[in-house]
């Protein structure tokens, strides 16, 4: 059950990047921010992110710099923030994103009611604001919210359109946001002159690697850097962010397996105990048959065929349940809206009757050679 439910989850997990990844498109490439001297997917760089330290090097003269790459079609950098959200006496927590506007342009939302802001709209920190299609609804119902004005923090920003629902995109709640000009957010809500990352689009994307390096060279002179342990910056393209995920989800799956091992150990000694009870009284039959001329080799399988068939049998079981759960695991993502694959393994399912029909027979060796060296006057007379 253990390993039907774990392969079964791991290909519908890859399923879910691989798709959001074909959604958002293979000819991008991401520039992120990075500590210092550590590795943009190394644990010391998580740590720090995670520790609330703050990376303010990448800015949009970078991202202008990026967009004269002559491999660069169109670009957008982005920052977010959080902040709370009003109009009239609806009041709700949401996700500022701020961004240029080729935003729509790149990204596959879409507009459902009015446009998306200009980037003269940008240059001038005009306040104005595209709604997300869930914080579209709770803050204006059955409204037409476009032209209508709402506050945010402390600003009053005209709203000029909302979006069709996309749901969540690489554990973001698209749906949630407002999305505002990234200059608006920078200077007239967070006070701040820096964004977290820039995404630009590729011409041709079969020069994804040759590209980033000549990003990468780009950027340093941007920053100044001399020496590559000192960059402030991460440039990964959308291949090698899959490959980056296959990686994770594979030691993921072999971490949950391993562990579902442990549970197959548990059962083993489980079923070599039962089969060395089943041999304690059943010395008599043992003696019996050996008596009328059955050979070592004849007991020895006998007590190995029955631990075999016992295991076999809890394999079955095993797989209804797996099938199952996998099966629930499915109705659950779907209703979270996830684009959740149902898919049962042949290899999954190879496996588990592979490893239980193992379990039996590694564990029921020890009582099955005991069986079989049984004297048999000794065990006649035990009865």
């Amino acid at each position: 059950m253990a390993v039907i439910v774990v392969l079964s989850a791991g290909q519908a997990i890859k399923g879910l990047i691989v798709g959001e990844v074909q959604n958002f498109g293979s000819n991008f490439l991401e520039i992120e921010v990075k500590t210092p001297q550590t590795k943009q997917t190394s644990t010391e760089n998580a740590m720090s992110m995670v520790g609330g330290s703050v990376i303010t090097t990448l800015k949009l003269d970078d991202a202008e710099a990026v967009a004269r790459h002559p491999n660069i079609s169109l670009y957008y950098a982005g920052i977010m923030g959080q902040k709370l959200a009003t109009y009239e006496s609806e009041m709700k927590k949401a996700l500022l994103f701020g961004t240029s506007a080729d935003f729509i342009n790149i990204d596959t939302a879409k507009i459902a009611a009015g446009r998306f802001f200009s980037d003269a709209e940008d240059q001038s920190l005009a306040k104005v604001a595209v709604l997300g299609y869930k914080i579209s609804n709770n803050l204006f119902h059955d409204q037409y919210p476009i032209n209508e004005n709402i506050q945010i923090g402390k600003e009053k920003f005209k709203v000029v359109g909302t979006l069709i629902e996309k749901g969540a995109s690489f554990g973001m709640d698209m749906d949630n946001m407002i999305f505002l000009p990234v200059q608006t957010l920078q200077k007239r809500l967070l006070g701040v002159d820096y964004v977290s990352f820039i995404i630009a689009q590729m011409i041709d994307p079969s020069q994804g690697d040759t590209t980033a390096l000549e990003l990468t060279d780009i950027m340093r002179q941007q920053h100044k850097i001399d020496d590559p342990n000192k960059d402030d910056f991460a440039i990964i393209t959308m291949e090698q962010m899959l490959e980056m995920m296959d990686v994770i989800l594979y030691g993921i799956q072999i971490l949950l397996i391993a562990l579902g091992s442990i549970s197959l150990i548990v059962g083993g000694v489980g079923i070599m105990n039962i089969m060395y009870v089943s041999v304690t009284e059943r010395t008599f039959e043992i003696g019996l048959r050996k008596s009328l001329g059955a050979k070592k080799r004849d007991i020895l399988w006998q007590f190995l065929f029955e631990a075999i068939i016992l295991t076999f049998s809890g394999a079955v079981i095993g797989v209804i349940l797996g099938v199952a759960v996998a099966y629930l695991l499915y109705l659950v993502a779907a209703n979270q809206g996830l684009k959740w694959d149902f898919s049962i393994s042949i290899t999954g399912l190879m496996v588990a009757f592979v490893m239980s029909t193992a379990v039996g027979l590694i564990f029921g060796l020890y009582p099955a050679k005991k069986a079989a060296g049984m004297n048999p006057i000794e065990a006649l007379r035990r009865e």
